[in-house]
């Protein structure tokens, strides 16, 4: 019997082939729980994915600062909420790039849910 995969639309759904696509990415996204390593990074980002061994698909989405590709690339939302704060991204910019709104609308759109 083969196991279905489970999807959720719109969704990259983490599972253990993403979990080692992505780990190297996690990994770096990890060591920016030392400032050190985050100052290191906005010194030469170029440098400091290549000490992690990004693969190329990994380095372009951290270069676009997008965390919809950084997912697609095997990040896990837990520790891409690490670089995205070096990016000065909170969690309403997030929310407003996964649903593809502003964050204007998307605060919005918390304060609508928030009055039901």
């Amino acid at each position: 019997m083969s196991a279905t995969k489970p999807t959720i639309p719109g969704t990259t759904v983490f599972d253990d082939v993403m979990a080692r696509k992505g780990y190297a990415l996690n990994k770096m996204c990890y060591s920016f729980n030392d400032k050190a390593n985050r100052d290191a990074f906005l010194a030469d980002a170029e440098s400091y994915m290549r000490r992690y061994a990004l693969t190329d698909e990994q380095m372009a989405a951290v270069r676009s600062g997008q965390v919809l590709q950084m997912l697609a690339a095997g990040g896990n939302a837990y520790y891409l909420a690490k670089l995205a704060g070096i990016y000065g991204l909170d969690m309403q910019d997030i929310g407003a790039q996964q649903t593809g709104v502003t964050k204007d609308e998307f605060k919005a759109k918390l304060v609508a849910a928030n009055e039901q």
